[in-house]
């Protein structure tokens, strides 16, 4: 990467994917399949073999993609209420884990709750103070559908009985961004129309003092999302899963990027960030990809509603790779690049970055051989 650009990873996250963490096989089996064809389609070299992906991830594996084989910097660490698995698929304890170990590197940590279980303000509470014990809060990360006793719930952001609630305690606790996931479904659970961003609007009006980032906004329901982002100022764009986008089909990636900016223009790039989404796939091919990435001048013709929107430039991507995040979360930059100068990860990429999980317990179950240099870890 180039020496002015910092990048802040804003999704990582550390996976329980062995089949006795299921705790409903029905819809869990099918997310794994779903996740072993990601790992399996990625680059060559970057292709895991899906028969040795079923695992529990350590949080040292995760750690290793990021700064031992990628251009990542620092990162957040989200943990998943995703309750087909017992722990959530990416377990809270992984992230306390990874703030306390490398504080400099894990800058912090979202909590996530389910609102339809039993008590979600004291699990709020109780995650919040763990995660605040020993690092840095970085806001609540919700699902729009919920897992409990053998039934899936969808519930809405904007329903003050159930959403609003936790974004008041959450508020005062000092919480200040609340994110969704949305666009993508999550196996054959019925959702109903969970997973669509309009119940988003509603959420950032009532609570004009929270910015409400829209995960994997754009994926589906692009024109949706374009005049959110256009029309409500609060609202910003998580990046997740947009990496493995540009990794495989960048011509797919510029076709919705230029969709999203169709109503917002450039401004709409001011409130997007980059999110790898590590370890449901590798960081480095989607940074690199990214690096390299122009829209085409038919996509800057053909879109914008009342305008062509503008090519994006260098200063564009350093504002998405980390800029964007470090004025969301009121973050020093330098004093952050400064932290991690002379770690262990920077002494270990001195020279070159890791080959592909040579540096994880996925050594050497690539599909392929990685094309770039040998391993030097």
């Amino acid at each position: 990467m180039q020496n002015d650009i910092f990048v802040i990873d804003g999704v990582t996250h550390c996976y329980d994917m062995r089949p006795e963490n299921f705790a409903e096989p029905r819809y869990a089996a099918p997310i794994n399949e779903l996740q072993q064809g990601l790992y399996s389609s990625q680059p060559p070299g970057y292709d895991l073999d899906p028969e040795y992906t079923a695992v529990d991830y350590p949080i040292e594996d995760t750690a290793g993609i990021l700064f031992r084989e990628s251009h990542t910097d620092v990162a957040i660490y989200h943990p998943l209420p995703i309750y087909f698995y017992k722990d959530g698929l990416s377990g809270f304890e992984k992230g306390l884990q990874a703030i306390e170990r490398w504080p400099d590197r894990f800058i912090g940590s979202y909590i996530t709750v389910d609102p339809m279980r039993p008590d979600p303000i004291g699990d709020l509470e109780r995650q919040f103070a763990a995660v605040d014990a020993v690092g840095k809060v970085m806001g609540l990360k919700l699902y729009p559908i919920s897992y409990h006793e053998g039934k899936t719930t969808p519930w809405r952001m904007d329903d003050p009985r159930i959403g609003f609630p936790l974004y008041e305690r959450a508020r005062d606790l000092g919480i200040r961004t609340v994110a969704i996931h949305k666009s993508l479904p999550l196996g054959p659970a019925p959702t109903a129309e969970a997973f669509h961003p309009g119940d988003v609007e509603g959420a950032a009006d009532a609570f004009p003092d929270l910015v409400f980032e829209i995960v994997h906004g754009g994926m589906s329901f692009t024109e949706e999302v374009a005049w959110l982002l256009s029309r409500m100022p609060n609202i910003w764009l998580n990046l997740e899963t947009f990496n493995m986008i540009l990794a495989l089909r960048p011509e797919v990636f510029g076709e919705i990027l230029a969709g999203l900016l169709s109503i917002s223009g450039e401004a709409g790039l001011e409130r997007m960030f980059w999110a790898s989404g590590t370890n449901n796939c590798h960081a480095r091919p989607g940074l690199e990809a990214f690096m390299d990435f122009q829209l085409t001048d038919d996509q800057m013709r053909r879109f914008g509603l009342f305008s062509p929107i503008p090519q994006i430039t260098h200063e564009h991507k350093r504002a998405i790779l980390g800029g964007n995040l470090a004025r969301l979360h009121g973050l020093d930059v330098d004093a952050l690049r400064g932290a991690i100068a002379d770690d262990e990860f920077s002494q270990a990429t001195a020279d070159g970055l890791a080959a592909p999980y040579s540096t994880t317990t996925m050594a050497g179950r690539t599909l392929s051989p990685f094309p770039g240099v040998p391993s030097h870890a």
